[in-house]
């Protein structure tokens, strides 16, 4: 499939939590649209902006012209949304070799941090091929996440009770993650990742089955996962070692928590 450029600016909008509304706006690069950007549709497009995501191109062989308009947006938004939260993507980062993608990566950053003063922004270095787009859009949610210190209190409290390794909250649309609590540290820095689209694809069959995916359990030797839905607008997932601690305690406990957290999401 070839993906055409984007010509001019196209609105989308995702839903989110339910009640929480993404507007999507999809800036062409191309320099005729981008001045317009900056003159008659600069209000329309940087007022009320909650974030601001800017995808670089790793590749690109005019950064410095990259960076100006960058900066144009940094300026409107300051102008209009002066508290919005900025994100970077240094994009492609796969076409970068191995053993330089690091280096490249930070010295992006550092450039990009000057040039956004007095705004702070978060960097990351992104790929399609990977995990890293995944854990951007993740950290991304996180932040449009209301009330998002009181959810992880909540959860510290829930994985304790549980007595738990490991319980995360899935944003049941988009199964990016909204909040997590760990009493056990895992190695694996991409496991929300792996299990986010292994449950999209069991999702997807369900579907095609004219079947509704509510929970499942997944178990061996060494651990119990189970993944259940929480409140209307997400999904937990409760990760258990203890082999004293049985299927029918973790769900009770779950289907206990159920009205705190949607009563929670609800005040949100």
């Amino acid at each position: 499939m070839r993906l055409a450029a984007t010509i001019d600016v196209e609105h989308s909008h995702v839903r989110f939590l339910g009640n929480l509304v993404l507007n999507l706006w999809d800036c062409g690069g191309q320099d005729i649209f981008m001045e317009n950007y900056f003159t008659s549709q600069r209000e329309q497009i940087f007022s009320g902006v909650e974030v601001l995501i800017y995808v670089f191109d790793i590749e690109s062989v005019e950064f410095d012209e990259d960076l100006q308009h960058y900066r144009s947006c940094i300026d409107a938004l300051q102008a209009c949304s002066s508290n919005a939260h900025v994100f970077c993507l240094v994009h492609k980062m796969d076409l970068v070799p191995e053993h330089l993608r690091e280096q490249t990566f930070k010295q992006r950053e550092r450039d990009l941090r000057q040039v956004s003063l007095p705004m702070v922004i978060t960097c990351f270095a992104t790929s399609i091929w990977d995990e890293t787009l995944y854990k951007a859009w993740s950290c991304i949610a996180y932040s449009l996440t209301p009330n998002v210190k009181v959810l992880e209190q909540s959860l510290n409290r829930f994985c304790n009770i549980c007595e738990a390794d490991e319980v995360v909250v899935f944003e049941r649309a988009t199964f990016l993650v909204i909040s997590h609590s760990t009493r056990v540290e895992h190695s694996d820095q991409h496991r929300f990742e792996k299990i986010s689209n292994i449950i999209k694809q069991f999702k997807l069959c369900c579907s095609k089955s004219a079947a509704q995916f509510q929970s499942m359990e997944l178990r061996n030797s060494n651990f119990a996962a189970f993944i259940d839905y929480l409140s209307s607008n997400t999904y937990v997932m409760v990760v258990m070692s203890d082999p004293s601690i049985t299927s029918a305690t973790t769900a009770m406990n779950i289907g206990a928590a159920r009205a705190h957290f949607e009563n929670l999401f609800l005040a949100e």
